[in-house]
């Protein structure tokens, strides 16, 4: 029974840096990375002048009314 302490301590370090490893993969795979690509591709073609038009159209901003 000598040492098993520091055995399974071993052990135990090992997979919990091996699950943490792969968790922060598969964040960064499997949620930022699509993230940044739908970020990329509706600022891509996004007019920020025909946004402004369509709200002011819509009565959404206060400070510039609808004509």
């Amino acid at each position: 029974m000598r040492g098993l302490l520091a055995r399974r301590m071993k052990f135990h370090l090992l997979g919990a840096f091996l699950v943490s490893l792969g968790c922060a993969s598969l964040y960064k795979f499997g949620v930022a990375e699509p993230r940044k690509r739908a970020y990329a591709e509706f600022y891509k073609n996004y007019d920020p002048v025909k946004d402004f038009e369509a709200m002011k159209a819509a009565g959404v901003l206060e400070s510039a009314p609808p004509k």
